[in-house]
């Protein structure tokens, strides 16, 4: 695996929480770790990024906490990487790439939420 040069900026967001609309009901949450690589976590991270909505509830998250089932019914299976994306309501896996990616696409997703509720950062 190659040397990923965004991965230190990522870890330096572990343990931020930042309010992100001006009328400071909407925030984000890191939790960045270093783990030894598995075939759940090649990438040798633990991570959630998350957006919040005024009540608390998750509207965006990133993370790798658990596995993914892909399909449903008797024909569902999980997948042996654990990276996956809630956007509202819906959950999918998530191609984790490198670090740079994983932020960039977490800000798209946050960005188009809070449009979508009419929130402008």
């Amino acid at each position: 695996m190659q040397p990923d040069p965004s991965l230190d900026l990522l870890l330096e967001l572990d343990g931020q929480v930042l309010v992100i609309d001006p009328e400071g009901r909407h925030w984000v949450r890191f939790v960045v770790t270093r783990v030894p690589a598995t075939e759940a976590k090649p990438h040798g991270l633990d991570y959630s990024l998350t957006l919040h909505g005024p009540n608390g509830d998750r509207l965006v998250g990133y993370d790798n906490t658990h596995p993914v089932r892909q399909g449903r019914g008797p024909g569902g299976r999980s997948t042996s990487a654990h990276d996956h994306r809630h956007r509202l309501k819906t959950l999918r896996p998530y191609a984790y790439t490198d670090a740079a990616s994983l932020l960039a696409d977490f800000w798209t997703d946050v960005r188009a939420v809070l449009g979508e509720r009419g929130v402008s950062l």
